[in-house]
């Protein structure tokens, strides 16, 4: 069984909740993430990703220079990079994300994986499929009332 370890990508930059939107969407420009950990004082404390961006942001009307502790994510999903592509499959499709920070035993940031890390890497595609099934089902709290 693969671990997340063998398939995460350990490039992994965090940046600080008062960076800019402007400065973080450059970062995942740059860099090519579609999500970036926030870190404060030793400790990740939140995401931001590119919907964070648009939806909480661009959607709402916030300037560029909103910082990104107003449209980060809290309530971090992560997982162990012991952790099998199955399990971390299952977190993903629990909290409706499509990347997910990995953290060593003592719970330091060690690396990223994304959906597409376990099609494109790994034999054990079914786990991956499934979590995309379920990941891209529409939210029914997220819909307006009629």
């Amino acid at each position: 069984m693969q671990k997340l370890k063998d398939l995460m990508s350990r490039d992994v930059k965090v940046i600080s909740p008062d960076m800019s939107i402007r400065e973080a969407a450059r970062e995942m420009r740059d860099g090519d993430f579609g999500m970036l950990p926030v870190g404060e004082n030793d400790r990740m404390i939140g995401t931001i990703s590119d919907r964070d961006i648009a939806i909480r942001a661009v959607a709402e009307g916030k300037d560029t220079g909103t910082k990104v502790r107003d449209v980060m994510s809290e309530g971090i999903a992560w997982a162990f990079e012991d952790d099998s592509v199955e399990e971390a499959a299952k977190i993903m499709s629990k909290r409706q994300v499509r990347r997910l920070p990995v953290v060593d035993r003592d719970k330091r940031l060690v690396g990223i994986v994304a959906l597409g890390d376990f099609a494109v890497e790994s034999s054990e595609i079914r786990p991956a499929a499934e979590a995309l099934s379920e990941i891209s089902k529409p939210s029914t709290t997220n819909l307006g009332s009629s």
